[in-house]
């Protein structure tokens, strides 16, 4: 005979369309998973989103209430940079679980207090939403290297191009507010996880960037809308990343890494990963079923919560403080146009 699961309750700090469109789909999915209490940056769009996901929930005006809810045993961060490090340490302090929303904070002072906070509570499971790009084929990209595929990895190229900030008389998007998304560029954060995921960590970076359009409405723009990068890994690779939001009719996100025998190459927008041997052609693999992955994220997340022997989700907020060292050493980089060492 089955026992019923253990319930967890789930406090919400933030209901944008990333925890509409990814997160409540899997919570929901989770027998004895509920919602108690929601918090979002108006009460009206808090009564919205519970009117249609969650007509069991309370709203609550301030997050800091979430925190401290008896009824509340993980609190689920949405909410944009800025908050995360304050939600985060103050949820912890009051004995909840932390999921917070990718990237991980504002900026890497306020990651390293995230850390250190999770240290002084590892009973209490804490994680980072983890970036989808690459989800389907990075455990045959990982397999590929270490078999020696391509031989040796001596350089890489990345670019991620979109024309979504082009319009000069479009407003600004949160992303492009430093108040709110603090030191993040574009999808620099998120390739700098996949990217270390699958080549070891970056060790040194140089940058360039631009803000091609510096006022929109009321906002001074201070977040670049492109930015160059060259990256070395430990191992030795370098990488050439292109980042842009102002790159008309310019290719999707596509990663290229070359050895001393040959090429892969990963679409992120359709998961189509080609090797080409040296002196051969590139061409498409098929992904072995048992090697792809899929979005387990709230699944994860919730098996760890209720079994302490589960295995904790990734990314934890140790790895978050390994992309953020690369996001700030950019920063540095571009005031310093000179090459900054990456902790």
């Amino acid at each position: 005979m089955f026992s019923d699961p253990q319930p967890v309750r789930i406090g919400l700090i933030g209901a944008g369309g990333i925890v509409k469109s990814r997160h409540m789909p899997g919570l929901r999915a989770i027998p004895g998973v509920s919602i108690t209490k929601v918090c979002n940056r108006s009460v009206a769009s808090a009564e919205a989103f519970c009117r249609e996901f969650a007509p069991e929930a309370q709203v609550v005006a301030d997050w800091g209430d979430v925190c401290a809810a008896e009824d509340v045993d993980v609190v689920w961060i949405g909410a944009h940079p800025y908050l995360h490090a304050d939600a985060t340490n103050l949820a912890l302090s009051n004995g909840k679980h932390v999921f917070t929303q990718a990237r991980m904070a504002a900026n890497l002072a306020e990651a390293q207090l995230m850390w250190e906070a999770s240290m002084r509570f590892p009973e209490l499971v804490t994680a980072i939403c983890p970036a989808p790009h690459g989800l389907k084929g990075g455990e045959l990209v990982k397999k590929l290297l270490a078999e020696g595929e391509i031989g040796t990895p001596h350089q890489a190229m990345l670019h991620s191009f979109s024309d979504s900030w082009l319009d000069p008389q479009a407003p600004a998007h949160w992303r492009q507010q430093s108040e709110l998304s603090g030191i993040q560029i574009l999808t620099l954060g998120i390739y700098i996880e996949v990217l270390q995921r699958w080549l070891g960590h970056i060790v040194e970076v140089e940058a360039r960037g631009n803000v091609v359009i510096p006022q929109r409405g009321e906002i001074e723009v201070e977040i670049p809308d492109f930015v160059n990068v060259l990256a070395k890994f430990r191992g030795g690779l370098e990488a050439t990343m292109l980042f842009s939001g102002v790159a008309a009719h310019a290719p999707g996100d596509k990663l290229w890494i070359f050895g001393s025998e040959g090429t892969l190459s990963y679409d992120f927008v359709s998961d189509e990963l080609c090797l080409g041997k040296r002196g051969g052609k590139l061409e498409p693999l098929d992904i072995p079923t048992k090697l792809q992955r899929s979005w387990t994220v709230e699944r994860d997340f919730i098996a760890a919560v209720r079994d302490p022997q589960a295995p904790r989700p990734s990314p934890s907020f140790l790895e978050g403080i390994c992309y953020m060292r690369v996001v700030d050493g950019v920063w540095q980089a571009m005031n310093a146009e000179g090459a900054v060492r990456v902790a």
